[in-house]
């Protein structure tokens, strides 16, 4: 695939994004293959690309978004191509949530996520001068961590620190004041879903490759114990959570998983949809798991500049570093030419990248070295539009988030 993008790229100035149409083709047939015939709800904040969401939600088996803020849901919504947009996290953006109540249509359309009475508080303020023109949907997150206990006292915490929301009780405390929360008369809030997200088992590699051998069996076998553990307690835990808030009120979906636990997720009675996006695209965060292997999808370019030594080239930018805990799994991976790396005192600059190895002798000024990033959505913070390729033909281009002039984050 990088050779034919080279090829297909040669003219063009870098950086330059591609999206390989096969190969998003074959991602997201095995996501739905892994969904085991639930829905998929896709991750919005791994594509950002509105042609590119478009496309996945076409295909049978896709359905809705999972957006990552507000003003990215009302934007979204004003187009009729996505008419289900649970925003993933919860929002404290007063303007957003007003525009949200004076819209018919966005209300019909966007549900929000909220955790705390705290949060209710808050969103109860915002609204108190502009009644909705309907009640703002809502749906509870669902801390889905793994707590192991000994002698009936939690003992660790593996997981995200996400949502205080883990027992039927706090469940139920909170559907309970959603209900209660009323303006002039009228319902303020309306629960309609709940959500769950594992992330120690979706979002975590559960086979490392750090290049010892032995301590990476070692890892690999403890990751997996870990995972089998903390699936079984978050399955039977979601499960009654779900069981008590539908005693009260009736759901409209339980979501739960992303692209690393879907097989798993899908096993989970209680579940109605599951959540997907990085899958689509295939970055090296996803090149450790035992369950499934991503085609690559999506990679970008940076033109060689300079040369400071025989065996060394230096391309203009490249240093787009993935969020999450910095380390090297964070910085994107030189993949073409083959026989490229990092300069460890280095890395990844901000205006520009060092590489080292037996390609660096045969590129010159202007040639392009061909990159994998670590995460997914985020190149599309990096470039205008997404050009896409179907073998190595150029059949179009999608624009970005950036591209259409959003920034949300």
């Amino acid at each position: 695939m990088w050779r034919l993008a080279g090829v297909a790229c040669a003219e063009m100035s870098a950086p330059v994004a591609v999206l390989h149409l096969p190969a998003l083709s074959f991602n997201a047939g095995s996501l739905l293959r892994r969904a085991g015939g639930k829905p998929i709800r896709v991750a919005s904040k791994s594509i950002r690309s509105r042609d590119v969401l478009r496309a996945v939600l076409a295909q049978d088996g896709y359905a809705g978004i999972l957006a990552f803020t507000l003003p990215e849901a009302l934007w979204l919504a004003s187009d009729d191509a996505f008419t289900d947009i649970v925003v993933a996290y919860p929002t404290a953006n007063g303007p957003a949530l007003r525009a949200l109540a004076a819209d018919p249509r966005a209300c019909s359309r966007v549900t929000l996520m909220v955790d705390s009475a705290e949060q209710l508080d808050w969103m109860a303020g915002v609204l108190a001068q502009a009644a909705p023109v309907a009640p703002i949907r809502l749906a509870l997150d669902l801390d889905a961590s793994w707590r192991p206990r000994v002698g009936g006292r939690d003992v660790g915490h593996i997981g995200v620190r996400r949502s205080p929301l883990r027992s039927g009780a706090d469940a139920i405390g909170m559907t309970l004041d959603i209900a209660s929360r009323r303006l002039g008369g009228q319902q303020l809030f309306q629960l309609v879903g709940l959500m769950a997200y594992e992330a120690q088992i979706a979002g975590l590699q559960d086979t490392p490759h750090t290049g010892n051998r032995v301590a990476d069996l070692a890892k690999s076998a403890v990751l997996k114990q870990i995972q089998r553990s903390s699936m079984a307690e978050v399955t039977e835990r979601r499960g009654n959570v779900v069981a008590a808030v539908t005693n009260i009120v009736e759901l409209e979906f339980v979501n739960g998983g992303g692209t690393g636990s879907l097989e798993l997720t899908t096993q989970d009675p209680s579940v109605t949809e599951l959540a997907a996006g990085s899958g689509l695209f295939g970055p090296t965060l996803f090149d450790g798991y035992s369950r499934f292997k991503p085609a690559h999808a999506v990679g970008f370019a940076a033109q060689v500049v300079r040369r400071p030594a025989p065996d060394i080239v230096t391309v203009l930018g490249g240093g787009w570093i993935a969020s999450g805990p910095a380390g090297p799994d964070r910085s994107p991976a030189p993949v073409y030419p083959p026989g490229l790396a990092m300069v460890g005192t280095e890395g990844a600059g901000e205006v520009q990248t060092p590489l080292r190895g037996p390609a660096a002798a045969r590129l010159r000024i202007g040639d392009k070295v061909w990159f994998r990033h670590a995460k997914s959505g985020e190149v599309c913070e990096h470039v205008d539009a997404l050009v896409v390729l179907d073998g190595g033909h150029i059949v179009g281009g999608a624009p970005t988030y950036r591209g259409e002039g959003k920034a949300f984050i």
